[in-house]
């Protein structure tokens, strides 16, 4: 059975997954110790990106429609980018 919205679940998983997982990475590196220019954190933070959004990817097909993913996930990457800005901000 061909899932209903495949196409447009599949494109917010990609395009707002991405956004998502550079957003946690960025996370990632400010609030674990050392700051973000700790010189042996960006291995770890360059893969990390792939896991989340790969996650992300796989989830996407468990919304009900993809105008749910899309808002969902546009939700999401607005809290994890306003988060690092904060970060951002306030830790450096």
């Amino acid at each position: 059975m061909i899932q209903r919205d495949w196409f447009s679940k599949t494109l917010a998983g990609v395009v707002l997954g991405f956004g998502l997982a550079i957003a946690v990475s960025g996370l990632f590196a400010w609030l674990t110790p050392g700051g973000a220019m700790h010189p042996n954190k960006f291995q770890a933070t360059m893969w990390l990106t792939a896991p989340v959004w790969t996650g992300v990817l796989s989830l996407v097909f468990l919304f009900r429609s993809g105008a749910r993913a899309w808002l969902w996930l546009g939700s999401a990457n607005a809290l994890a980018f306003a988060a690092l800005a904060a970060c951002r901000h306030y830790l450096s």
